[in-house]
């Protein structure tokens, strides 16, 4: 008897298992002082926060995630609002994939710049997420879980929604946004690094926002930087090399001046 997964279970834990897969590279690869954006010892004295917390923090967020996702795709089966499965031309998919990346990123950036400048709503919300001063891989969905639901939970499912993606596209668009986002929070510039190539909104780029200088600016997530550059909250920056080794995100003298 052969045993057969629906795109609807795949599409809600692939994207799971693929975050605990590219963060665990990333961790393998953490010893590469030369290509860190912060030393190690900065990333253990400078966070506020262990990674334990962190773990038991991001698999909260992920159970949340997945509980929505099974709902959402009930919904839009019985409903018939999701595209046909495995019918799509890639001109099709590349149009679903496209509409989907902008609408979560809009989304994204919204949300996150209101939880910067509502002070409550940071002080008891998205600050959980910036204890993490210098951010890692396994760290990227560390989050208040009500952040988690609004900004990635909610952001997919209008993304997923307004595309028409089908359930099976779904998996490999939230499976890539999973793997964009954990790369941004990875602290490292490794020589060859395809995001690195193709995306401005990169690991310097959001390590910038971590910081304190940067934490008015460059809230765009996670795919493009379109919306920080209409609304003036992009920050410039250079990747130059530290002198005890490794690289390190320098705003332009006029930010850091300001």
């Amino acid at each position: 008897m052969e045993l057969e997964v629906s795109d609807q279970l795949l599409g809600t834990f692939v994207p799971i298992l693929v975050y605990w897969v590219y963060s665990g590279i990333y961790v393998l690869l953490g010893s590469f002082e030369n290509y860190r954006l912060h030393s190690r010892k900065d990333e253990d004295e400078k966070n506020l926060v262990s990674k334990g917390t962190v773990v038991k923090g991001v698999l909260l967020q992920q159970t949340v995630q997945a509980i929505v996702a099974i709902i959402l795709f009930t919904v839009a089966d019985n409903s018939g609002e999701a595209g046909g499965v495995g019918n799509a031309s890639i001109v099709v998919l590349l149009r679903q994939f496209l509409t989907a990346m902008i609408c979560l990123d809009t989304w994204q950036y919204f949300m996150h710049r209101y939880m910067h400048q509502n002070k409550f709503l940071y002080r008891h919300i998205h600050s959980q997420h910036h204890r993490l001063v210098v951010p890692y891989a396994y760290g990227a969905l560390y989050n208040h879980p009500l952040e988690g639901l609004i900004l990635d939970t909610i952001g997919g499912a209008i993304s997923f929604l307004v595309s028409g993606m089908s359930p099976r596209a779904s998996i490999f668009f939230f499976s890539f946004a999973t793997i964009k986002t954990v790369d941004d929070h990875c602290g490292l510039m490794l020589p060859g690094n395809l995001f690195h190539v193709f995306f401005r909104n990169n690991t310097a780029y959001h390590d910038v926002h971590h910081q304190l200088y940067g934490s008015k600016y460059n809230y765009s997530q996670p795919f493009f930087v379109m919306w920080d550059k209409i609304l003036g909250t992009y920050m410039p920056y250079s990747v130059q090399k530290r002198e005890d080794g490794g690289f390190e995100a320098r705003p332009s003298k006029e930010y850091k001046e300001a």
